[in-house]
Formats: structure tokens, C-alpha cells, sequence
């Protein structure tokens, strides 16, 4: 009878001591970062049609953060863009014609909640109309990027 008690309790400290040690080792992974995916996010910018992104960057300098984006206009008609939104971003105003094909870089300047070394996410929005047209147009994506100093 004392025989298998004894096994029962080598049983549990042997699974015992294996657990605990998987337990430290994981503790120690996610304590320098393995476990952290956003770390080694890749940069992306999407924008839905008729626009294409070309690059994008979020910068930091000593003034203020901003981010630059360079859209191309991948429709089949002349556009006017008149204003592109990050969140967290002062608009960028300034109008460009994008005829089909063309590209134009738009920058949203003082930005919040961007640290250099640290990956940006963020909602954008751009507002055209097509050339000749009264109706006013949204076309969204996102950004994700490394910012830099």
C-alpha cells in the first residue's frame, strides 16, 4: 500500500518540476519581448479605390510628428483631392488635381501619440471629387508604420 503512494507523489513532483520549468521559460521569453508582435509589425499603408498607395512615412522631429503619405490615383478619371485625415493629425488641406495615373504626397502635421522607434497605427481618410463633379467623396485606409526621428 505505502508503494503506491510513493509513486503517486514521484509521479506529481516529476510533471511538478517540468511544468514549473516551461512556466519560468516562458516567463522569461515574454519578459524580453518574443511574445510582443507589434514590435516587428511591417509597415503598410492601404487606401481603398480609385486610390493606390504608393509609401508612407511618420516622421518625429524635434518640433512636432507628422506622417506623409504619397497616393497615386489609379482610377480612370481626373480627381481633386481636397483634404486627407489621420487620426490624432491636423488635416492636409491642400488641394491637388491627381489626373489618372498621377501621384501627389499629402502630410498630416502635428501629431500626437507618435514616439520615433515606436510603430504608428492609425485610421486615414481622404476627401475628392471627381473633376467636373459636385459630389463630395470618401475613400479610407489605415497606416502602419515605424516612425523615425
Amino acid at each position: 500500500m505505502k508503494r503506491k503512494g510513493q509513486a503517486a507523489v514521484e509521479f506529481l513532483m516529476t510533471y511538478g518540476w517540468a511544468i514549473l520549468a516551461a512556466v519560468i521559460a516562458i516567463g522569461v521569453l515574454a519578459y524580453f519581448g518574443v511574445f510582443s508582435p507589434g514590435k516587428y509589425a511591417p509597415s503598410a499603408t492601404v487606401v481603398n479605390p480609385p486610390f493606390y498607395v504608393v509609401g508612407g512615412t511618420a516622421v518625429v522631429d524635434a518640433s512636432a510628428a507628422s506622417v506623409a503619405v504619397e497616393i497615386r490615383n489609379n482610377g480612370g478619371e481626373d480627381l481633386i483631392v481636397s483634404q486627407m485625415n489621420v487620426d490624432n493629425c491636423n488635416p492636409d488641406s491642400t488641394a491637388q488635381n491627381l489626373t489618372a495615373s498621377q501621384s501627389g504626397v499629402f502630410t498630416a502635421t502635428g501629431c500626437t501619440g507618435i514616439t520615433a522607434g515606436e510603430t504608428f497605427r492609425g485610421d486615414m481618410s481622404i476627401l475628392y471629387t471627381r473633376e467636373g463633379g459636385l459630389l463630395n467623396l470618401t475613400s479610407t485606409g489605415t497606416i502602419t508604420q515605424q516612425a523615425v526621428a
